[in-house]
């Protein structure tokens, strides 16, 4: 009896020791979790107030989270880690914190987490300008966040779609969700996020040309928020109006705001957007040192934003991100095709439990579970041999798209080497005279004949002055095409569209000229006539000028493709001719416009083949001599301009590709 109430009282107390000691443990790990997410907050103020201590603060947390196998906190800490990076211009980096994010919000199914990385990672494809990719994530996040209670996400959220839109030249959608984004997030307790939807909707305008109201939403940004992080993109596209507005003072001090910030915050982007207008603005002082100075700048931080590294990074991501989304789809397929069998097979079992009464209907049910299974494999066999199809298929259009580019390339770089063989070659032949000239007037001054040597030396300064305009004309032609080998912002800026195309037009005809196999060693190569009609009226247009001039180039070489190829047929009194004009048209509701015609008297398109000239790939040209690539994205540049790209044809006859613009600058 005794040893009876020994053993329930040992029993008891281990009981409450063990209850004691799960308490307590359940206790550390309520604190340390609590932690976790202090951590996460602390570094969520830093990225608006101290950029620098953001990041160990936050990889401090996030090593708390994982060895408390605290996957909320995990997930969390990867947005606050991912949008450090983002902001500093570390988008790979950013995107692997964002999907690393996803990946454990749908494990845990934490709607609001999920919606957050989706958002985050439309956020990063912008940076990257991926605009479609971009909008494709923030919709999903949208379709999670309008159902949350909190605010502020869904408003973040609908401002970057307008975001998004706006970089794709749609102002109108975009001003439509910045609108939407107002509605929601106006009253949001984070000054920052109110100050960002001021923000892009004062840059809105801003294109828009409406200057006093993009101006109003600058100021009212910087009024309501002026931590580090908002301040220096909002003074960065200050300093982009006032230059457009014209005013170079005001331009420059906004300018140098927009760069301290940008150091400030860590904010490469903000300082290459920044350094790039200080550099214009050294360039119109004559201050070649601060020129130079900010050129290198921007050569580093575009580096370090888009090069080579750091796209092999983005892209070693999305095919690990695919992979892995591939890897999910086939478990799934695999899983629903094991349920599918084993509910197969218990109905075989069942079947055969009443085989004896109904020996014909399992027969026939068993033969159609056949044939099911049988139309899945074949299904399956053709999946497989389909996506085998469109890998090559990928290959291939990748090696187009490269063999494109590298034929546009060669047309330049022949161009190029005309234009400058011609200043050069005269710099070269006066040089030689001169030197025949000075040793004529030496041999005059040595007999004394002062008339005649000062005749030679009249002669020799003239030629120098050739010398001079010619070594001028060739620097001219290198600086332009510096200007124009430079990548493509995606900024458009005011044109004058009469001297891109006069420029395009020389590279063009001197590179199918140089590239022309067709006649001997030593002989000329293609010629044609040149006809130009520039209105001289035209105003100043606000392009892309890189895009438009690869636009222009393509347009160009086709045309005197066409006619070089009609040439060929030796047709009597034939004379190749391509036409270049360019026109200013009046108001009809939706601003002015210029056009630009490219003609040639070829032999023109077939009307069965019209509607397809602007589909990818099609192409007219022999197997080896042409992509099909050139007139669709010249489509695609056009488009997201706001412009149109047309045609007129008559078979036997010629061409006329007609590019309009709208909204004059």
């Amino acid at each position: 009896m005794n040893m009876y109430k020994i053993t329930i009282s040992n029993l008891f107390f281990q009981f409450v020791l063990i209850t004691t000691v799960a308490a307590q443990n359940l206790n550390a790990y309520q604190k340390d979790t609590a932690k976790v997410m202090q951590l996460k907050a602390q570094a969520d103020r830093y990225r608006f107030t101290n950029p620098d201590s953001c990041l160990p603060v936050a990889q401090k947390a996030l090593q708390l989270a994982q060895s408390l196998k605290f996957k909320k906190g995990e997930g969390e800490v990867h947005l606050t880690l991912g949008e450090y990076h983002r902001a500093s211009g570390n988008f790979p980096e950013a995107l692997q914190h964002f999907f690393t994010s996803l990946r454990i919000s749908r494990e845990i199914q934490d709607s609001a987490m999920e919606g957050s990385s989706l958002t985050f990672i439309g956020i990063a494809y912008i940076g990257l300008e991926e605009f479609r990719t971009a909008l494709n994530y923030l919709f999903q996040a949208n379709e999670i966040n309008r159902n949350l209670p909190e605010v502020n996400i869904t408003a973040f959220g609908l401002t970057n779609i307008g975001v998004a839109y706006q970089q794709l030249g749609m102002l109108d959608s975009a001003l439509i969700y910045q609108n939407l984004a107002w509605q929601v997030g106006k009253n949001m307790r984070m000054k920052p996020g109110i100050a960002f939807m001021l923000r892009e909707t004062g840059i809105i305008y801003a294109l828009q040309h409406k200057y006093d109201s993009a101006l109003y939403y600058f100021r009212s940004a910087l009024t309501v928020s002026k931590d580090v992080l908002n301040a220096g993109r909002i003074y960065s596209r200050m300093a982009l109006l006032y230059e457009e507005m014209n005013n170079p003072d005001s331009a420059y001090h906004y300018a140098r705001l927009a760069f301290s910030r940008g150091q400030l915050s860590l904010q490469k982007l903000t300082m290459l957007e920044a350094g790039r207008l200080l550099a214009r603005y050294f360039m119109g002082k004559r201050q070649l040192d601060s020129v130079i100075k900010y050129q290198e700048l921007n050569m580093s931080l575009q580096d370090s934003l888009f090069g080579r590294k750091q796209i092999q990074k983005l892209q070693l991501l999305a095919i690990e991100e695919q992979k892995r989304i591939y890897d999910t789809e086939q478990r799934q397929q695999q899983i629903e095709q094991e349920q599918t069998e084993y509910r197969n097979n218990i109905r075989i079992y069942v079947l055969l439990g009443i085989l004896a009464m109904f020996l014909l209907l399992g027969f026939i049910l068993y033969r159609n579970n056949r044939r099911k299974q049988i139309a899945n494999k074949l299904l399956e066999k053709q999946k497989n041999e389909t996506e085998k199809t469109l890998k090559v298929l990928q290959d291939t259009q990748a090696q187009l798209i490269q063999s494109e580019k590298m034929a546009s390339l060669g047309e330049l770089t022949a161009g190029i080497a005309h234009e400058i063989q011609n200043p050069l070659n005269f710099v070269n032949n006066f040089s030689e005279v001169n030197k025949e000239l000075l040793a004529e007037m030496k041999d005059e001054m040595d007999k004394g004949n002062i008339a005649g040597a000062n005749e030679i030396a009249n002669d020799v300064i003239a030629n120098e002055e050739k010398i001079n305009h010619h070594g001028k004309r060739a620097g001219n032609i290198v600086r332009g095409m510096l200007q124009h080998s430079r990548s493509s912002s995606g900024v458009k800026e005011p044109t004058d569209i009469n001297a891109l195309a006069d420029e395009y037009l020389r590279l063009a005809y001197h590179g199918l000229r140089t590239k022309d196999k067709s006649l001997s060693a030593g002989q000329a190569g293609f010629n044609a006539t040149i006809k130009t009609d520039f209105d001289a009226s035209l105003e100043k247009i606000n392009i892309i000028p890189q895009d438009i001039g690869r636009v222009i180039l393509n347009l160009l070489t086709n045309a005197f493709y066409a006619v070089n190829e009609k040439k060929k047929q030796n047709i009597p009194g034939y004379e190749p001719t391509v036409t270049i004009r360019t026109t200013q048209n009046p108001p009809t509701g939706g601003g002015r416009k210029a056009e630009i015609r490219v003609t040639d008297n070829g032999n023109g398109i077939p009307q069965k083949i019209l509607d397809k000239i602007f589909q990818p790939f099609f192409t007219t040209k022999p197997t080896g001599q042409g992509t099909g690539l050139g007139l669709s994205l010249s489509y695609d540049i056009v488009k997201a301009h706001g412009g149109e790209l047309k045609v007129e044809t008559k078979e036997g006859e010629g061409s006329t590709f007609i590019l309009v613009l709208h909204t004059i600058y």
